[in-house]
């Protein structure tokens, strides 16, 4: 899954790329790509209609959208403060994929407080 969203950086770059994770809490089973709506190199906007498609994928397979993703081609995988600022899903997760040198990936919890940093680890939260 992460193999599959670093491809998808690199793809879209120099544009960020977004996308949706899927799974059941704590666990993503799969990422699935969206289309970025967004007319500037360092914003994305998820397509609505790519969104909606994803959410009745997921329940047709008794999954969930259980967060987002998307690119950093310029910064770090930290999330900005226009990242935080727009936060409709208090609590989902955040996948940022960082290519300033070499790819980098980190996971947070996005809050209306702010986001928290969670473990990236294949067993537990990765399927």
């Amino acid at each position: 899954m992460v193999a599959a969203v670093v491809a998808h950086a690199c793809e879209a770059a120099p544009a960020e790329c977004c996308g949706i994770l899927l799974g059941s809490e704590p666990r993503i089973v799969e990422s699935v790509r969206a289309r970025n709506l967004s007319d500037a190199v360092n914003r994305f906007l998820i397509d609505p209609r790519d969104h909606i498609a994803a959410r009745r994928e997921a329940r047709t397979r008794n999954l969930q959208v259980v967060g987002f993703y998307h690119s950093h081609p310029h910064s770090g995988p930290t999330p900005s403060v226009t990242d935080i600022a727009e936060v409709t899903y208090d609590g989902c997760l955040y996948l940022i994929v960082s290519l300033v040198s070499e790819p980098a990936v980190r996971l947070f919890r996005m809050n209306r407080e702010g986001p928290g940093e969670l473990p990236l680890t294949v067993g537990s939260l990765l399927g």
